[in-house]
């Protein structure tokens, strides 16, 4: 079988916005939609019933849920101690694992280091895992190796404190995905392209990722940005499509 996963923030619960968000994933007809902000579960059972996916899971404690045409095997919820927010463990029917990510925000060092310290403590986690198919999928607010931050293009608020932290960040985050033998999807398909998932009314940074181990990411076909007037009504981030053949 092909899986077709969407990731997709829908910034602050997306209450008021479901048919710009449901538009938004409709238009790509994913299996599974791995959503991050989403805290309000009557507005993802909303998407769900409008995209027509037969399972979902969300709660307002955590950032990350769930909608899915496929079956679902297992669902869970993990924090660990250095996480400010829990990360989604998903087991589809097949046996495929995919983990959804929301890690903290805010480009300065210091949460960059922060960032680095959840993401280490999730594949900690998820370490009995690595040998197996599975896929991490979201928002993980904060830039690959080579890729630049305009400074000039935050708010001032954010300026100032980028500015503070260092003036030019250090981004190491995507760096530890890296090392760890995992492959950033859509720069293995799109070697040059820019890839912008934020925010959706002026594009210049890419925080949104789907990874896969070495031996899995061969069998990814697509990663593409769905940006365009559908992408950018429904949130500030636009919604990142992979596809994985032979998902079975």
């Amino acid at each position: 079988m092909t899986l077709r996963l969407l990731s997709y923030n829908i910034r602050f619960g997306g209450a008021g916005r479901e048919p710009a968000l449901a538009a938004a994933i409709a238009v790509r007809t994913p299996d599974l939609v791995v959503l991050q902000e989403a805290t309000r579960p009557d507005v993802v059972e909303r998407l769900a019933a409008a995209t027509g996916m037969k399972t979902w899971a969300s709660q307002s404690a955590h950032s990350v849920g769930f909608m899915s045409r496929l079956d679902v095997a297992h669902y869970e919820w993990h924090r660990p101690p250095a996480c400010r927010r829990a990360f989604l463990e998903l087991v589809l029917g097949n046996g495929l694992r995919v983990f959804g990510v929301h890690l903290s925000a805010i480009h300065s060092n210091w949460t960059e280091r922060h960032r680095m310290r959840e993401l280490g403590a999730l594949l900690a986690a998820i370490q009995a895992h690595q040998n197996g198919p599975h896929l991490l999928a979201g928002d993980f607010n904060t830039l690959a190796p080579g890729e630049r931050l305009d400074m000039r293009r935050l708010p001032r608020r954010l300026r100032a404190l980028a500015w503070l932290s260092g003036r030019t960040i250090r981004w190491q985050t995507i760096q530890m995905m890296l090392d760890a033998h995992y492959v950033d999807g859509y720069r293995m398909l799109h070697p040059t392209a820019a890839g912008f998932t934020f925010p959706t009314w002026d594009p210049h940074v890419r925080l949104d990722y789907v990874f896969a181990p070495a031996a899995v990411a061969e069998r990814l076909t697509e990663c593409e940005v769905v940006d365009g007037l559908v992408g950018a009504s429904g949130s500030d981030h636009f919604p990142l499509l992979a596809e994985l053949k032979d998902a079975a």
